[in-house]
């Protein structure tokens, strides 16, 4: 930690005691390095993109850079708007089921399926909330059966199955237990919405309150999120919004408005709308453990002992991702969702947070662009250029390229 709270003061420009001046001239740099970075998502093909930056030892550094359009009218981005948040919505989830760990109702190492209506998973898996939360319990992910295809979402399948399709919890978990479980819990690391989708459904069991009202009674209110908010499966979003666009699998015929979405398919694992402002919010209080009336000090403990995962430079622990950046580790999560990306990020002490957005998915070069501003944004560097992909799995070092992750589509 006193390393990674020297790493912070490089960061924000200078030792402790610099100068007015010397932190505005920091930040200029900074800001520069930034604005490049989101230039490139642009042209990437994203219709807009914005940094949120917030630092909040020294908030003379915090700034905000937006880039091109909020809809294709002409709208300028606005990154006070509110948006998606996808798989960002894993940290929320967890917090709550942290909460309930604290209180001793649930025990984050026993079967999963004692915390659960009882058939929601067989008698023989023996897979943990902790694997679960982990992404280790070798359950199969449910939107791939969904959007017929591991990879980017699309068009078609987001019209047929997504956007106007109300599913529930139950049914989600469904589709994935009947493929089996895909290995041994806990023997390997792969990605799986459907184990936050299991998360949700535990919290709702053993309070016998719906997942939105615990979010808001919890989370929402106490920390004066006025911005966020769990609809699903109501499709719109409320208030000023951006608009978020899907690239069509033809690609004669123009980007696909794809803002009015149940999101009931994604449910706990990425069915939240909130703000950059929020998510700053949010993760700040996170990080703070006990100070932060969230979680205790243990807890946090807890999500943020991360283990490695098949990505170089990324690990994972309970609803917190961990990236290894030129200058220091950052935890957070990213989400993409259709038509909306971010990544939500902090040092751990939670005195820097970054929120990167852009009003596109399912492109594989707006994901890399975007992650790639994570770079210059926590160390006032610009990122270099795409490795060749061999570069992501760490035969080649030197590189401050920060590797998409197995999240790239929601």
């Amino acid at each position: 930690m006193t390393t990674l709270a020297a790493t912070v003061v490089l960061v924000a420009g200078g030792a402790v005691g610099a100068s007015a001046e010397q932190a505005q001239a920091a930040a200029a740099q900074d800001t520069s390095a930034v604005r490049a970075a989101l230039r490139r998502v642009v042209d990437s093909g994203a219709p807009g993109v914005f940094a949120v930056i917030r630092d909040h030892g020294n908030p003379e550094l915090d700034r905000s850079s937006a880039i091109g359009k909020a809809d294709l009218d002409g709208t300028p981005m606005n990154a006070d708007w509110r948006f998606r948040v996808g798989s960002n919505t894993k940290m929320f989830t967890s917090v709550l089921v942290l909460r309930l760990a604290e209180q001793g109702r649930i025990d984050l190492d026993k079967p999963l399926r004692d915390y659960l209506p009882e058939g929601t998973l067989p008698q023989s898996w023996p897979i943990t909330a902790r694997q679960a939360m982990e992404h280790r319990a070798g359950v199969y992910d449910h939107t791939n059966s969904l959007l017929g295809q591991n990879g980017e979402e699309t068009t078609d399948a987001f019209e047929k199955r997504i956007r106007n399709s109300v599913y529930e919890p139950k049914d989600l978990v469904a589709m994935s237990v009947e493929r089996g479980l895909q290995y041994t819990p806990g023997a390997a690391y792969s990605y799986s919405n459907t184990g936050y989708v299991l998360m949700g459904m535990a919290a709702e069991h053993l309070t016998g309150r719906p997942y939105a009202e615990l979010l808001r009674e919890q989370i929402f209110e106490p920390l004066k999120l006025r911005q966020t908010s769990f609809t699903v499966p109501e499709k719109g979003i409320t208030g000023p919004r951006i608009t978020g666009y899907l690239t069509n699998d033809d690609r004669s015929k123009p980007l696909l408005d794809s803002t009015e979405q149940t999101a009931s398919w994604i449910w706990s694992a990425g069915g939240i709308v909130s703000s950059a402002s929020d998510l700053d919010r949010f993760l700040t209080a996170l990080l703070a453990g006990s100070s932060g009336g969230l979680i205790s000090d243990g807890s946090l403990r807890q999500m943020a002992s991360v283990l490695p995962t098949s990505t170089a430079k990324i690990s994972y622990g309970l609803g917190l991702r961990e990236i290894a950046l030129s200058c220091g580790k950052v935890l957070g999560h990213g989400g993409i969702v259709q038509g909306y990306q971010t990544q939500t990020f902090a040092t751990p002490d939670g005195k820097r947070t970054v929120v990167l957005f852009a009003n596109a998915s399912n492109n594989g070069a707006v994901t890399q662009s975007l992650t790639n501003t994570l770079e210059p944004a926590f160390c006032s560097r610009a990122a270099a250029s795409p490795a060749p992909r061999r570069s992501l799995t760490g035969k080649k070092s030197g590189s401050h390229v920060v590797p998409a992750v197995e999240d790239t589509r929601i």
